[in-house]
């Protein structure tokens, strides 16, 4: 149980996605609330995504913020309280800090990452291992940049079968990232019924990732692209995410 839930959660924070490029997917405001869920009936915990523009080292960026927590039942046997933040340039989505400070059942991490793309070096600060280090990178997102880099593709013209792949950087190494559109959907939700885009995730495998895991991810079918349900199948039950609020989108939100 403690896997799926971990990478439930990982994934959530990866998969906010896909826009298109003549028009800005998100804008400084928005928020999204999403609720978890074992097997769509027994809350499992929360979800926040949020984002606003502030000053970093002297200019005008995005600074995102995701946060996470069990609830109810789950967390008497399986607590998780993470809080990640990325502050990105607005016109590139290039990253220029990250921070990670995580507690998933015991497991915690609090590790800053600040990107010097002059340099292409990452200067990765971890707090509870007292150790720094400077990695080489190129062209990579960190784990929240990533979904809003993402939403502002055009992905009106992908096929069935087809993959978009990037390059994501997170405690001190790169993984291969990649999203298979699965094809299009009109999906029930409490705001009514709503054209959406259907993606599954598959990632590098390894320490933080597996390579195949059961995941659907359905994105809004506009130009906001943002997810409204998230679904691991497991060998019983599920794991769900399903947008439960929001707020301050960029652009309206469609509905059949």
């Amino acid at each position: 149980m403690k896997k799926p839930i971990l990478f439930l959660y990982t994934l959530f924070f990866l998969t906010t996605m896909f826009g298109q490029e003549k028009k800005q997917a998100f804008k400084s405001g928005e928020w999204l609330r999403y609720k978890m869920s074992y097997s769509g009936f027994l809350r499992a915990g929360t979800a926040i995504l949020e984002v606003d523009e502030v000053e970093f080292n002297g200019k005008k960026v995005f600074h995102t913020k995701g946060s996470g927590w069990t609830s109810g039942m789950i967390s008497w046997f399986f607590e998780v309280d993470d809080k990640y933040e990325s502050y990105f340039d607005k016109d590139t989505v290039k990253p220029y800090l990250f921070k990670r400070k995580i507690d998933e059942g015991g497991y915690k991490k609090h590790v800053h990452t600040s990107f010097n793309h002059e340099t292409q070096k990452a200067y990765v600060q971890d707090f509870i291992r007292q150790k720094d280090s400077s990695i080489a990178f190129s062209n990579v997102q960190d784990m929240l940049s990533s979904f809003y880099f993402l939403r502002n593709k055009d992905v009106s013209k992908m096929k069935k079968g087809e993959e978009i792949v990037l390059d994501m950087f997170l405690d001190s190494q790169t993984y291969n990232f990649k999203l298979r559109f699965l094809g299009r959907e009109v999906l029930k939700t409490k705001f009514g019924k709503i054209k959406t885009l259907v993606f599954r995730p598959l990632v590098q495998s390894g320490r933080v990732f597996k390579a195949q895991e059961s995941v659907s991810i359905w994105i809004t079918d506009d130009t906001n692209k943002i997810p409204v349900k998230l679904k691991a199948s497991l060998s019983v039950g599920s794991l769900r995410a399903e947008l439960e609020d929001y707020k301050g989108l960029a652009n309206p939100f469609l509905k059949k």
